[in-house]
Order: structure tokens, then C-alpha cells, then sequence
């Protein structure tokens, strides 16, 4: 169904039993965010939220929260779309494929933007003050929008083809800005509109900036594709909607025509504190300076509903994104990054700290298997999209097992570790960029990477249960050894006081696991503050392990040395995965909020088939 409102999806989805209403008032700060965390993790409908306190609009919640519900929403336009960017990728594939012709002209046409002259959104002015002011979390620095999309022109190519509209964080209220005047936009290294805020100041101009919320649910998507260079967001949000991308021109802006609301205004010359917020990783990113906009208008259709989202330590809402941008941009991987079958950012590691690749390995056949054509892979895909982000790339050959598949995380990680060599195949990048909200590196941006890569036979068994365990003599303060998954320990150790310290303590670690006899059949250890939070399941396992640690920092290894530059070590790597004192926070609810929900979840209550 071709979409072109919010309030069609609303409609469409409550008439097929997928959308509840709740008349009840909610309050924007902490408990509507408490509400929509408990919803998404029960699989719950959407919810529209028709008493927001403070606010005249009314906010739409869990729209994403499961991928069939996504299917459903796309279920008219996802197969063209989908097929449009797999032909970008490979222009075969439609000459294969004839029966897609027709859905894919008409696609092609969709994608075209239209301008029109009748805009919605432009049906009523408002504040910033009374859109709904969600605060997610106790330490966030105030009101965000979480599902924005933010549209700026290229000043070199100005006009609908040159924009960039991308889903970058919006502060709404808080800290130092003037309100109903000023809103923050925290965008992070390798996005759009840093290219086009850079051109605008080397011309001296400022940047105009729109702020789309609502409209078609495609438009969403398309803010957070990772599409070809060739190929604008707003193309994108055509294809998918089945609808094209309408827009008009206000005073020099561009307007989504159909959004819910519309924020005009231009990039201050100077920067403001942003933040904290909580974020996907699963901790605050802290306040830092910022652009900010100077808010010159807030628009609204008459119909206006917020949509909104609330990030946190994964799985969240988000997830239904990636696992469809997934389904949707795959297509793209082996022709821009040739030989790469398979890459999955692992969302319970916060997506961006670790990625699981699959690569050939062909340059010489004839010779002993070792990783060498995936290196170059790897560093291509550490120049790739958002791939580029990841702090630990794992890569391993196709040919050593054809059926691996990089999503079945225990699988894949035990077959890198069988065959992985720590004395080759440690390959670190030690000053670098980092991700902006990963607080490892210890400052914004700033971090180290770690490629792993493994081709070639097995080089060792690994340990199937803890039996071995028995014979492992630890340092004191070290304790409470316990199994991840074969090959995999964690170690609780003292809490981190220091870089000083807790370098003697893992040298001391490492030499006393030099001469465990059992030491090969457990190629990893992770120390950890909390071995029996970390062994609980996979998913804590994951989001300690790459999100506390920083490679160049935090990696040790039994009798590490390096020659000719190259940092080498025997089994096992150990990863320091405890909390440092320059980490953020980890994101936990206010106790009182967390009562005060459970009664709408309670026997008696709005949510009680939920609870």
C-alpha cells in the first residue's frame, strides 16, 4: 500500500488488529519511554498515544517494533524496491529476472521526486515547546526527536537530486538553548551533512536544514539507508513508499510535503553542549559541543501525529531497521566490495563495535591456505558504508566451510577461533577513527580497530565443557571462571582503578595462563566485573566484550611480542572487558517510573495481555 500520511499507517494498521489506542494520560518524561520499552520486548502492537501530557499531538509508538509488522507496512513495495537496488548492484540481474520488469519500471517511476505546490505539513505553524518532549532516559540532557529526518542540500549541487536526509539525533530542548528558538543536531563522523556543512562554510553561508517527523514510513527508512553514492535518500523513499518523495520549496527550504511536521532553520556559526543521551550501545554519550539550528519556523499538517522511538542497549526498535536494511542493501555487498558474501553488524554488541564477515580467498590456490586475499577485503570494508565503524572485524574464508553463515553468531565465532593463527592474523589499526558514541577510545572519535581473520585448516580443538577448568591456577583478586561457549572463558578480575594497574594485572594473568597445559583449547578470555551477568546469555556476553574494550588498549595475549611491527601473541587473546573510569554510563531506569508503569501493565491494567 502506497502510504502518504502517518495517519493511513495508523488506520491500516488498527483495522488489522496491529494498532492499539491509549486515552489514558502519559508523561513525556521517562514513563512514555518505559511504556514503549516494555511493548517492544513483548512483541506488542503499535500503540497511538492520544494524551500526551504537555503537548496538543498526539505520538505513535512501536511502529517498527517487529520485523513482520515492517513486512506488512512494505508488503506492496519492498520486492521492487528491493529488486531496483540489486540491479544498481549488479545490472544483470534484470535480463535474469524478466518478470520483474513491469513492478520495476513503475518502482523507477515512484523514485522520481515530484514537486508539488499543495504541501500538508504547511497547514498550521506551532513551537518547539509543544511538540512532545520525550526524554528517554534519567540523565538525558533533555527533549530529543528520535525519529528525524534531516534534509540538507549540497552547495555545490543545490536542488532535490543534491540532498541528504539522514536520521540524526535533534535535542529539543535543554542545556544552553534558547527556547523555542535553538535545537541541537548531533551528527557523527561519515555522515552527508557533514560534506554539505563543510561546503556551506568554505562558501561563508549557512547551511539550511529542514526536519522532517512522519509522513510515509518510508521516508523513515530512507534517512537511515546506506544507499550508493548515485542514488539520493529521497530516490529511495520513492521506491519504497511505492509513492513519489513530494516536496515543495518555502522561503528557500525544502519541505517534505507530506510530514507530520516540518523544522526550518540554518546551522549556527558557532557550536553548543549537546547531550547526554542514551544510546544504542547501551550507555549515555556524553555532552559535547555540537552544531545547533537557529529555528526559523515549526510547521504541522493538520492531522499531525509524532512519531517516536526510544534507543537503548540493544534489542530495540531500531533492530527491525537494520534487520531490513539488511534484507534490503545485502545485494549491494559483492559488488562493492568484491568477494565479501556476508557482513552482519552484531546488534547485541550495540551493531557498530563488532562485524562478522565472509570473504574468498583465491590469490593462490596452489599454496598453503592463509589469510591473505580477506585482508584486502577487510580493509576494503573497513572503507565501506557504515561497516567503517566497526571496531572489531572478524573475517573468515568461504571455502573452508561454504555454509557458514556470519549470523549464526556462536557458529562463526567458534570457527574463527579453531582456525585462527594469534602469531598472523591480529591485524590492528591503533590510531584511528572510532564511532562517536563508543566512549572505549576513551575520547570523541578517537579509538583503534582489530581485524581477525582466518582461512585454512583447523588448528586446534576447542573445549566442550568446563572439566579443564579445574586445573587453572589465578592471580589473586582473579575469580569465578566461567564457560561463554567452547573456547570462550570469562574471568572476573578487580575492578579497573587504573592503566597502570590493570596492565600488571593482566601481565600477571598472561604468565600464569603461559604455563597452563589447557591453554590452547580456550584461545579466548574476556575479564569481565560481572562473570555471572556475563555468562548468563550470549547477548550480555557480546555487549560487555565489545563495548568495554578498545583493542589497541584492552587486547593481551600469553608471550605477546611483535616483529617488524606486527603485535603477535599464543593462545589464549585475552580482551579486558571491565569498565574503565573514562567509559560512559551504562543506561539503567528510574526506579519510581518503573513502578509507576507496571500498574498500566498490572491484571487491571491498559497493557495487562502485555505484561
Amino acid at each position: 500500500m502506497a502510504y502518504s500520511s502517518t495517519a493511513q499507517v495508523i488506520h491500516d494498521l488498527e483495522k488489522t488488529g496491529q494498532l492499539i489506542r491509549l486515552k489514558t494520560q502519559v508523561d513525556p518524561y521517562l514513563e512514555i519511554a518505559e511504556i514503549q520499552r516494555r511493548l517492544y520486548a513483548a512483541k506488542a502492537p503499535a500503540v497511538l498515544f492520544e494524551n500526551v501530557k504537555g503537548s496538543p499531538f498526539p505520538a505513535l509508538a512501536n511502529l517498527y517494533g517487529t520485523l513482520d509488522r515492517v513486512r506488512y507496512i512494505f508488503r506492496e513495495t519492498l520486492r521492487a524496491a528491493s529488486a531496483v537496488i540489486r540491479a544498481k548492484a549488479d545490472i544483470s540481474y534484470p535480463l535474469k529476472n524478466p518478470a520483474l520488469w513491469p513492478s520495476m519500471v513503475l518502482a523507477g517511476i515512484h523514485s522520481l521526486p515530484r514537486k508539488v505546490s499543495n504541501a500538508p505539513v504547511l497547514y498550521a505553524q506551532t513551537t518547539l515547546d509543544q511538540l512532545p518532549q520525550i526524554t528517554a532516559w534519567p540523565k538525558d540532557g533533555g527533549a530529543f526527536i528520535t525519529l528525524p529526518q534531516v534534509c540538507s542540500e549540497d552547495p555545490h549541487k543545490p536542488g532535490i537530486f543534491g540532498t541528504n536526509l539522514g536520521m540524526y539525533r535533534v535535542q529539543l530542548a535543554g542545556n544552553s538553548y534558547a527556547p523555542n528558538a535553538e535545537v541541537g543536531l548531533h551528527y557523527q563522523i561519515h555522515r552527508g551533512i557533514g560534506v554539505h556543512h563543510q561546503a556551506a562554510l568554505e562558501q561563508g553561508k549557512p547551511l539550511r536544514v529542514s526536519i522532517f517527523v512522519g509522513g510515509p514510513p518510508a521516508h523513515a527508512f530512507a534517512a537511515v539507508m546506506p544507499l550508493p553514492e548515485s542514488m539520493p535518500e529521497v530516490v529511495f523513499a520513492g521506491l519504497l513508499a511505492g509513492r513519489a518523495f513530494r516536496y515543495t520549496m518555502h522561503q528557500g527550504w525544502v519541505v517534505s510535503a507530506d510530514a507530520d511536521f516540518c523544522i526550518l532553520g540554518e546551522i549556527a556559526p558557532d557550536l553548543k553542549p549537546e547531550g547526554p543521551f542514551g544510546d544504542h550501545l547501551g550507555y549515555y554519550s556524553l555532552q559535547h559541543e555540537f552544531p545547533y539550528l537557529k529555528v526559523k519556523a515549526v510547521y504541522h499538517r493538520k492531522d499531525a501525529v509524532w512519531p517516536f522511538t526510544v534507543v537503548g542497549r540493544p534489542p530495540q526498535e531500531d533492530t527491525s531497521f537494520g534487520e531490513m536494511i539488511h534484507e534490503i542493501a545485502s545485494p549491494m555487498l559483492p559488488s562493492s566490495v568484491p568477494g565479501v558474501s556476508q557482513v552482519h553488524a552484531v546488534d547485541a554488541s550495540g551493531v557498530h563495535p563488532l562485524a562478522l564477515a565472509i570473504g574468498s580467498e583465491r590469490y593462490v590456490p596452489y599454496a598453503t591456505r592463509e589469510p591473505l586475499e580477506i585482508l584486502t577485503q577487510a580493509n576494503a570494508l573497513l572503507g565501506f558504508n557504515q561497516i567503517s565503524l566497526a571496531k572489531y572485524l572478524f573475517i573468515a574464508a568461504r571455502e573452508d566451510v561454504p555454509s557458514l553463515d556470519a549470523h549464526d553468531v556462536p557458529a562463526y565465532l567458534q570457527h574463527v577461533l579453531q582456525r585462527i593463527d594469534f602469531s598472523r592474523d591480529l591485524h590492528f589499526q591503533t590510531r584511528t577513527t572510532m564511532d562517536t558514541l563508543d566512549y572505549s577510545g576513551g575520547s570523541v572519535n578517537h579509538g583503534s580497530k582489530l581485524v581477525l581473520a582466518s582461512a585454512g585448516a583447523v588448528k586446534r580443538e576447542l573445549a566442550q565443557d568446563s572439566s579443564s577448568l579445574a586445573s587453572l591456577s589465578l592471580p589473586d583478586g582473579f575469580r569465578d571462571i566461567r564457560m561463554i561457549m567452547p573456547g570462550v572463558l570469562s574471568i572476573q578480575a578487580p575492578a579497573w582503578l587504573d592503566a597502570t594497574r590493570a596492565e600488571a594485572d593482566m601481565l600477571r594473568l598472561c604468565a600464569m595462563l603461559a604455563d597452563w597445559p589447557q591453554k590452547e583449547i580456550w584461545p579466548l578470555v574476556t575479564i569481565v566485573d560481572d562473570s555471572e551477568f556475563v555468562a548468563c546469555n550470549l547477548n550480555n556476553w557480546l555487549w560487555v566484550t565489545f563495548t568495554r574494550s578498545n583493542p589497541s588498549h584492552d587486547i593481551y595475549g600469553v608471550k605477546a611480542h611483535t616483529v617488524h611491527k606486527h603485535w603477535a601473541c599464543e593462545a589464549p587473546l585475552i580482551i579486558d572487558a571491565r569498565i574503565k573510569a573514562h567509559h560512559a554510563t551504562p543506561l539503567v531506569e528510574d526506579p519510581a517510573i518503573v513502578y509507576k508503569v507496571d500498574a498500566l501493565f498490572a491484571s487491571n491494567g491498559p497493557f495487562a495481555r502485555f505484561g
